[in-house]
Protein backbone atom coordinates (compact mmCIF):
# COMPACT_ATOMS: atom_id res chain seq x y z
CA UNK A 1 0.00 0.00 0.00
CA UNK A 2 1.15 3.42 -0.64
CA UNK A 3 1.62 5.75 2.16
CA UNK A 4 0.54 9.55 2.26
CA UNK A 5 2.25 12.10 4.38
CA UNK A 6 0.81 14.63 6.17
CA UNK A 7 1.21 17.15 3.04
CA UNK A 8 -0.58 14.90 1.53
CA UNK A 9 1.90 13.55 -1.11
CA UNK A 10 2.25 10.22 -2.20
CA UNK A 11 5.12 8.59 -1.62
CA UNK A 12 5.77 5.31 -3.61
CA UNK A 13 7.83 2.32 -2.68
CA UNK A 14 11.10 2.52 -3.36
CA UNK A 15 11.19 -1.01 -4.86
CA UNK A 16 9.05 -1.43 -8.12
CA UNK A 17 7.58 -4.27 -9.78
CA UNK A 18 8.70 -6.87 -11.87
CA UNK A 19 6.07 -5.61 -14.51
CA UNK A 20 7.32 -1.59 -14.02
CA UNK A 21 10.29 -2.98 -14.69
CA UNK A 22 9.83 -3.98 -18.03
CA UNK A 23 7.76 -1.20 -18.88
CA UNK A 24 10.68 1.11 -17.87
CA UNK A 25 13.15 -1.16 -19.55
CA UNK A 26 10.83 -1.08 -23.07
CA UNK A 27 11.18 2.44 -22.42
CA UNK A 28 14.44 2.82 -22.26
CA UNK A 29 16.00 0.57 -25.32
CA UNK A 30 13.93 2.30 -27.62
CA UNK A 31 15.08 4.07 -30.65
CA UNK A 32 11.93 6.51 -30.71
CA UNK A 33 9.03 7.61 -28.34
CA UNK A 34 6.58 4.60 -27.48
CA UNK A 35 2.74 4.64 -27.63
CA UNK A 36 0.62 3.00 -24.68
CA UNK A 37 -0.14 0.29 -27.10
CA UNK A 38 3.46 -0.42 -28.57
CA UNK A 39 4.15 -0.77 -24.80
CA UNK A 40 1.32 -2.77 -23.95
CA UNK A 41 2.10 -5.39 -26.78
CA UNK A 42 5.97 -5.82 -25.23
CA UNK A 43 5.66 -6.67 -22.04
CA UNK A 44 4.23 -9.95 -20.52
CA UNK A 45 1.96 -9.11 -17.64
CA UNK A 46 -1.26 -7.58 -17.92
CA UNK A 47 -0.99 -4.31 -16.07
CA UNK A 48 -2.32 -1.06 -16.29
CA UNK A 49 -0.21 0.76 -18.31
CA UNK A 50 -0.91 4.74 -18.37
CA UNK A 51 -0.97 3.91 -14.39
CA UNK A 52 2.18 2.43 -14.47
CA UNK A 53 3.32 4.99 -16.82
CA UNK A 54 2.30 7.94 -14.30
CA UNK A 55 3.92 6.16 -11.36
CA UNK A 56 7.17 5.81 -13.24
CA UNK A 57 7.05 9.54 -14.68
CA UNK A 58 6.49 10.23 -11.16
CA UNK A 59 9.27 8.33 -9.71
CA UNK A 60 11.93 10.38 -12.44
CA UNK A 61 10.50 13.64 -12.01
CA UNK A 62 13.40 14.71 -9.51
CA UNK A 63 16.28 12.44 -11.37
CA UNK A 64 18.98 13.46 -13.75
CA UNK A 65 16.20 11.79 -16.45
CA UNK A 66 12.78 12.23 -16.56
CA UNK A 67 9.73 10.24 -18.62
CA UNK A 68 8.04 12.28 -20.48
CA UNK A 69 4.67 12.05 -22.53
CA UNK A 70 4.33 14.33 -25.85
CA UNK A 71 1.82 13.49 -28.27
CA UNK A 72 0.73 10.46 -26.26
CA UNK A 73 4.02 8.96 -26.34
CA UNK A 74 6.78 8.26 -23.81
CA UNK A 75 10.09 8.16 -23.62
CA UNK A 76 12.96 9.19 -21.30
CA UNK A 77 14.78 12.55 -21.80
CA UNK A 78 17.38 14.71 -20.03
CA UNK A 79 16.04 16.89 -16.82
CA UNK A 80 15.37 20.21 -18.83
CA UNK A 81 17.34 22.09 -16.06
CA UNK A 82 20.55 19.72 -16.97
CA UNK A 83 20.48 20.04 -20.79
CA UNK A 84 23.24 22.57 -20.87
CA UNK A 85 25.71 20.05 -19.61
CA UNK A 86 24.37 17.79 -22.68
CA UNK A 87 25.33 20.02 -25.25
CA UNK A 88 29.05 20.06 -26.74
CA UNK A 89 31.26 20.43 -30.03
CA UNK A 90 31.30 18.08 -32.34
CA UNK A 91 34.16 17.87 -35.38
CA UNK A 92 32.82 16.39 -38.48
CA UNK A 93 35.01 15.24 -40.76
CA UNK A 94 34.46 15.21 -44.12
CA UNK A 95 36.41 14.20 -46.86
CA UNK A 96 37.34 16.15 -49.86
CA UNK A 97 36.37 15.69 -53.48
CA UNK A 98 38.42 14.80 -56.03
CA UNK A 99 38.23 18.16 -57.75
CA UNK A 100 39.43 19.41 -54.73
CA UNK A 101 42.22 17.72 -54.24
CA UNK A 102 42.96 18.03 -57.43
CA UNK A 103 42.85 21.70 -57.23
CA UNK A 104 44.69 21.78 -53.82
CA UNK A 105 47.78 19.87 -55.76
CA UNK A 106 47.80 22.06 -58.63
CA UNK A 107 48.14 24.95 -56.10
CA UNK A 108 50.93 22.92 -53.95
CA UNK A 109 52.95 22.37 -56.90
CA UNK A 110 52.51 25.18 -59.35
CA UNK A 111 52.09 28.02 -56.72
CA UNK A 112 51.35 31.29 -57.20
CA UNK A 113 48.39 30.42 -59.52
CA UNK A 114 45.00 32.03 -61.07
CA UNK A 115 42.28 30.24 -61.24
CA UNK A 116 42.16 30.27 -65.08
CA UNK A 117 45.66 28.49 -64.67
CA UNK A 118 44.30 25.75 -62.41
CA UNK A 119 41.29 24.76 -64.78
CA UNK A 120 43.51 24.71 -67.80
CA UNK A 121 45.66 22.47 -65.68
CA UNK A 122 43.12 20.33 -64.76
CA UNK A 123 41.99 20.96 -67.80
CA UNK A 124 37.82 21.29 -66.63
CA UNK A 125 36.47 24.22 -65.45
CA UNK A 126 35.85 24.40 -61.41
CA UNK A 127 33.09 23.16 -59.53
CA UNK A 128 30.76 24.61 -57.65
CA UNK A 129 32.74 25.96 -54.44
CA UNK A 130 35.82 23.69 -54.98
CA UNK A 131 38.28 26.55 -54.54
CA UNK A 132 36.47 27.90 -51.65
CA UNK A 133 36.53 25.26 -49.63
CA UNK A 134 39.98 24.86 -49.59
CA UNK A 135 40.00 28.73 -48.68
CA UNK A 136 37.74 27.87 -46.02
CA UNK A 137 40.07 25.13 -44.48
CA UNK A 138 42.49 28.04 -44.47
CA UNK A 139 45.28 25.68 -46.57
CA UNK A 140 44.89 27.73 -49.75
CA UNK A 141 44.88 32.12 -49.59
CA UNK A 142 45.03 34.83 -52.40
CA UNK A 143 48.87 35.69 -52.80
CA UNK A 144 48.43 38.90 -54.75
CA UNK A 145 47.53 39.43 -58.25
CA UNK A 146 49.10 38.53 -61.68
CA UNK A 147 50.67 41.44 -63.52
CA UNK A 148 48.65 40.60 -66.90
CA UNK A 149 45.82 42.07 -68.19
CA UNK A 150 42.98 41.73 -65.89
CA UNK A 151 44.96 41.21 -63.08
CA UNK A 152 43.72 38.69 -61.44
CA UNK A 153 44.00 36.96 -58.50
CA UNK A 154 46.91 34.09 -58.16
CA UNK A 155 46.18 31.47 -54.95
CA UNK A 156 49.20 29.34 -52.88
CA UNK A 157 49.00 27.55 -49.71
CA UNK A 158 49.12 28.95 -46.30
CA UNK A 159 50.99 28.06 -43.21
CA UNK A 160 47.99 25.94 -41.58
CA UNK A 161 48.58 23.90 -44.42
CA UNK A 162 52.03 23.36 -43.65
CA UNK A 163 50.98 22.74 -40.18
CA UNK A 164 48.29 20.54 -40.97
CA UNK A 165 50.52 17.81 -43.20
CA UNK A 166 53.35 18.63 -40.96
CA UNK A 167 55.29 19.99 -43.14
CA UNK A 168 58.47 22.69 -41.93
CA UNK A 169 58.66 23.86 -45.41
CA UNK A 170 57.46 23.65 -49.41
CA UNK A 171 61.11 22.10 -50.34
CA UNK A 172 59.13 18.82 -47.49
CA UNK A 173 57.06 18.26 -50.51
CA UNK A 174 57.61 15.38 -51.94
CA UNK A 175 59.32 14.98 -55.45
CA UNK A 176 57.95 13.61 -58.77
CA UNK A 177 60.71 10.86 -57.96
CA UNK A 178 59.48 10.17 -54.70
CA UNK A 179 56.08 10.08 -55.98
CA UNK A 180 56.58 7.73 -58.38
CA UNK A 181 58.85 5.38 -56.27
CA UNK A 182 55.90 5.55 -53.79
CA UNK A 183 53.99 4.05 -56.66
CA UNK A 184 51.46 7.63 -56.39
CA UNK A 185 51.79 8.47 -59.85
CA UNK A 186 53.33 7.08 -63.40
CA UNK A 187 56.40 8.85 -63.95
CA UNK A 188 56.66 7.72 -67.32
CA UNK A 189 53.75 10.32 -68.27
CA UNK A 190 54.32 13.03 -66.05
CA UNK A 191 56.81 16.18 -66.91
CA UNK A 192 58.96 16.56 -63.95
CA UNK A 193 59.50 20.05 -64.59
CA UNK A 194 55.46 20.52 -62.72
CA UNK A 195 56.82 19.33 -59.53
CA UNK A 196 58.10 22.43 -58.47
CA UNK A 197 56.81 25.68 -56.98
CA UNK A 198 57.31 28.84 -56.73
CA UNK A 199 58.42 29.01 -52.98
CA UNK A 200 60.20 26.01 -53.59
CA UNK A 201 62.65 27.58 -56.15
CA UNK A 202 62.82 30.75 -53.68
CA UNK A 203 64.11 28.26 -51.04
CA UNK A 204 67.01 26.75 -53.02
CA UNK A 205 67.78 30.14 -53.95
CA UNK A 206 67.84 31.77 -50.63
CA UNK A 207 70.37 28.60 -49.92
CA UNK A 208 72.66 28.92 -52.48
CA UNK A 209 72.63 32.15 -51.99
CA UNK A 210 73.72 31.75 -47.76
CA UNK A 211 76.42 28.93 -49.60
CA UNK A 212 78.12 31.94 -51.70
CA UNK A 213 78.56 34.42 -48.96
CA UNK A 214 79.65 31.48 -46.59
CA UNK A 215 82.55 31.01 -48.95
CA UNK A 216 83.11 34.95 -49.72
CA UNK A 217 83.17 35.30 -46.14
CA UNK A 218 86.16 32.22 -46.15
CA UNK A 219 87.91 33.58 -48.70
CA UNK A 220 88.12 37.09 -47.40
CA UNK A 221 89.51 35.68 -43.98
CA UNK A 222 91.90 33.74 -45.72
CA UNK A 223 93.23 36.71 -47.23
CA UNK A 224 93.36 38.71 -44.73
CA UNK A 225 95.36 36.28 -42.74
CA UNK A 226 98.08 35.87 -45.61
CA UNK A 227 98.37 39.56 -45.30
CA UNK A 228 99.07 39.95 -41.48
CA UNK A 229 101.69 36.65 -41.90
CA UNK A 230 103.82 38.93 -45.01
Amino acid sequence: MNKVKKNNIVNFPGKITEAEREVEAIIFAAAEPLSVETIESKITKKIDVIKTLEKLRNFYSNRGINLVCISNKWSFRTAENLSSLMSQQKTVEKKLSKAAIETLAIIVYHQPVTRAEIEEIRGVAFGTNTLEILMELNWVRPLGRKDVPGKPIQYGTSEDFLSHFNLQKLSDLPTVDELGTAGLIDTTNVDASIFGTGKFYKEKQEDKKENIYSEIDEMLGSTLKNEDDE
